[in-house]
C-alpha cells in the first residue's frame, strides 16, 4: 500500500459566470500538479462557475453548462492526477452544491453539500437542496472526506464521513472575509481534527465578486490542531503538500507557513482587491471621483490608484462659490501627490441655474438644507455625465456613517 500522497492546492480566483476561463485555471493547476508528481488537484468550493453565482445557477441551461465544463474537463485531464472542484449538480427536481472528483476521463465520486447556509451574504437554502449526509470515497492510496465548506462548521458531517472509514478530510470553501474570521475558521476546523483525529485541508478561494471579497489563507492541520502549511491572503497560490503514512495515521510534512498583515492593513487590501476585480470581471478600465478636499475622497482615490495604478484614475473637482481655497488646494495635493488626472468642473452657473428655476417656488422661504443638497446633487448629475460619456465607473465618497443613514453625497 502506498505510503505517500502528494495534494496540490490550487487557492485561484474564479470569475462568476466564465466557465471557460474557469476550466482553463483548473486546467494550468492541474499541469502544475502533474509536472510536481503530484495525485492529485484540489480547487475551491463552486470554482467552475465562480462563487456565488446566485440565479445563475437557477438557469438549467448555465447549470448543464457548468456540469459539460466539468465532464470536459475530466476528459481533458484523465492522463495525471485526479482533480477535486466544486460546482452544480442537477438532478431533477434537486440541485446541489456539489464537489466533484475526476479520475480517469470520468467524474468518479460526486458529494453533496449537506448544511446550506442562509445568513448574512449566503442564500443558498433558495438556491440548491440539501444532499444526504456521506461517507468518504476512494483515493486509491487513502479514504477521503470532502465536507463541503459550512458542512466543516458541524461535527455530524465529519464524524460521518471518518466513522465510515475517511482518513482525510478535505474542505472546499468559498468564505468571505471580515476581521479576524481566520481565527475563528482556524478555530472550528482544529474542532473537527481533535474530534476527529485525522488530518484536515482547507481550501478556501481568493479574489473579489460584486460586494464580497474571498480571502484565500488556506491551511493544512495535522492531527491534534497541529498547523502544518498556511497559504498566504488575498494572493493566488498553487502548492504542492506532502501526506505521509505512519504507525499513527496519515499527516502532512510541515511546509511554508505564511506570515499575515495585521488587521487595518487586512481591510485596506480587501477594499483595493474587491474594486481591482470588481472591474476586472465587469469590463471597466477606469475610474472617476469626485475629489473634495476632505478625507474621505482622498481614501477613495488612494484605494483606486492602488487598485487600477493613477493612469487609470480621474479626480475631479466640483467648486461653487462656496469652497474654501483650502479644500481646492488640498484636493489638488492628492491628485498630484497619486500621480492621478484631476479636472476642475465649476458647478456655480449650474446651481444658479437651478435656483433661479425655483425662485418662484421658494419665494419667502429661508435658504438651508435645501439649497446644500442641490449642490451635493448637481456635483452627482455632473460626474455621472462624465462616466456616461467616457466610459469611466463613478465611486462613491460616502462614509459608513452616511451609508448608516442612508444619505451620501458623491
Amino acid at each position: 500500500m502506498t505510503d505517500r500522497f502528494r495534494l496540490t492546492l490550487a487557492q485561484l480566483n474564479p470569475t462568476v459566470g466564465d466557465l471557460k476561463g474557469n476550466a482553463a485555471k483548473a486546467r494550468d493547476a492541474w499541469e502544475q500538479a502533474r509536472a510536481a508528481g503530484a495525485d492529485m488537484v484540489m480547487l475551491p468550493e463552486m470554482f467552475i462557475t465562480g462563487y456565488q453565482a446566485q440565479d445563475l445557477v437557477l438557469k438549467p441551461a448555465f447549470t448543464l453548462a457548468a456540469m459539460d465544463a466539468v465532464a470536459d474537463l475530466a476528459r481533458d485531464c484523465a492522463d495525471g492526477p485526479m482533480i477535486a472542484i466544486g460546482g452544480p449538480l442537477s438532478e431533477l427536481p434537486k440541485l446541489h452544491n456539489a464537489y466533484f472528483i475526476l479520475k480517469g476521463g470520468e467524474v468518479h465520486a460526486t458529494t453533496r453539500k449537506y448544511y446550506l447556509p442562509n445568513f448574512n451574504v449566503f442564500d443558498e437554502v433558495r438556491l440548491f437542496s440539501r444532499g444526504d449526509m456521506q461517507g468518504p470515497w476512494d483515493a486509491g492510496a487513502l479514504r477521503i472526506g470532502t465536507p463541503i465548506c459550512e458542512d466543516a462548521w458541524y461535527e455530524d458531517v465529519c464524524e460521518a464521513m471518518v466513522e465510515s472509514g475517511a482518513e482525510m478530510l478535505l474542505v472546499p470553501n468559498g468564505s468571505p472575509y471580515f476581521r479576524n474570521k481566520y481565527d475563528i475558521r482556524l478555530s472550528n476546523m482544529v474542532g473537527r481534527v481533535v474530534e476527529n483525529d485525522v488530518p484536515l485541508v482547507y481550501l478556501n478561494l481568493v479574489g473579489g465578486q460584486d460586494d464580497q471579497v474571498f480571502d484565500g489563507g488556506s491551511f493544512v492541520l495535522n492531527r491534534g490542531g497541529k498547523l502544518a502549511v498556511k497559504l498566504p491572503l488575498f494572493d493566488e497560490a498553487v502548492v504542492h503538500v506532502d501526506f505521509v503514512r505512519d504507525a499513527e495515521g496519515w499527516r502532512a510534512i510541515e511546509g511554508d507557513v505564511a506570515i499575515f498583515p495585521d488587521d487595518l492593513e487586512q481591510d485596506y487590501r480587501v477594499m483595493v482587491e474587491g474594486l481591482r476585480d470588481y472591474m476586472r470581471k465587469t469590463g471597466f478600465k477606469k475610474v472617476l471621483l469626485g475629489l473634495s478636499g476632505g478625507i474621505d475622497s482622498a481614501i477613495v482615490a488612494t484605494i483606486a490608484a492602488d487598485a487600477l495604478g493613477p493612469d487609470n484614475v480621474r479626480c475631479v473637482m466640483l467648486p461653487s462659490e462656496y469652497t474654501s481655497q483650502s479644500s481646492l488646494d488640498d484636493a489638488a495635493k492628492v491628485a498630484d501627490a497619486l500621480g492621478c488626472t484631476y479636472d476642475t468642473v465649476p458647478i456655480g452657473p449650474t446651481r444658479a441655474a437651478v435656483t433661479e428655476t425655483l425662485a418662484p417656488l421658494f419665494a419667502g422661504l429661508e435658504e438651508g438644507l435645501t439649497e446644500e443638497n442641490i449642490q451635493s446633487r448637481i456635483r452627482g448629475l455632473l460626474l455621472m455625465a462624465q462616466s456616461n460619456k467616457f466610459g469611466e465607473m463613478l465611486l462613491t465618497t460616502g462614509n459608513k456613517s452616511e451609508v448608516a443613514v442612508g444619505y451620501a453625497t458623491i
